[in-house]
């Protein structure tokens, strides 16, 4: 299927083209210290029973850390430069929902170079539950997005996700070791194919295929 395309001899950096782009070293050791605890009080206020005069005493504490934290903001659009244990580039937003470090919605997620594309290990918590006891389809889904993305833009192909499908092949449990990996599968013009698929103790739960549009950059 591979018709008229090459990976990028460098992929571009965001900053030549006005983004803000942090590299991920420089993430101060407390704001992600910050984003842990964030990511734990969320999974923590959504499972609580405490008795409401805790519930209010809690939600005055926060509204005091949040009123600490606030002042200068990062512009939308902030990029995030992180580096691949083989010593590859790779860009992102820094709150992506999937795999931002900075944001305490997304799962830890750290997508490495592994064989024949991209792999991770990962946990969901009750924040994405579903069904009872299981991971939400959406975020399955999300995850495969990312993963599948991110498979592209190592190989070199950076682009946008122009179709996706995913089919369940199992149910997905919570608060269990998840792996996702994946791969390029064939290229023609602009189109990147790209595949991968989520497993839990090595059944794989849901897979996932999706056509990326390389993006085209003003020169």
């Amino acid at each position: 299927m591979t018709v008229d395309a090459q990976p990028v001899a460098e992929k571009p950096d965001p900053a030549e083209y006005g983004f803000t782009v942090v590299p991920e070293e420089q993430i101060p050791a407390e704001l992600s210290a910050l984003v842990d605890r964030v990511r734990s009080l969320m999974d923590t206020a959504a499972h609580t029973e405490a008795a409401p005069e805790a519930l209010s005493a809690a939600a005055d504490a926060v509204a005091k850390a949040e009123e600490m934290l606030r002042g200068d903001r990062r512009p939308i659009g902030t990029m995030v430069r992180s580096t691949y244990s083989d010593g590859g580039t790779e860009y992102g937003t820094i709150t992506n929902g999937v795999s931002g470090p900075v944001n305490p919605l997304a799962p830890p997620i750290a997508l490495d170079k592994d064989g024949e594309g991209l792999r991770a290990d990962f946990t969901l918590n009750g924040l994405y539950e579903g069904p009872p006891g299981l991971v939400h389809g959406g975020w399955l889904a999300a995850v495969l997005d990312q993963a599948l993305g991110s498979a592209a833009s190592a190989a070199g192909m950076p682009g946008l996700t122009a179709n996706l499908d995913v089919d369940y092949r199992r149910p997905t449990p919570l608060n269990v070791p998840l792996e996702v990996r994946a791969r390029v599968t064939g290229t023609e013009r602009r189109k990147v194919f790209v595949s991968g698929e989520i497993r839990h103790g090595g059944e794989v739960t849901a897979e996932g295929t999706a056509i990326m549009v390389r993006l085209e950059l003003p020169e």
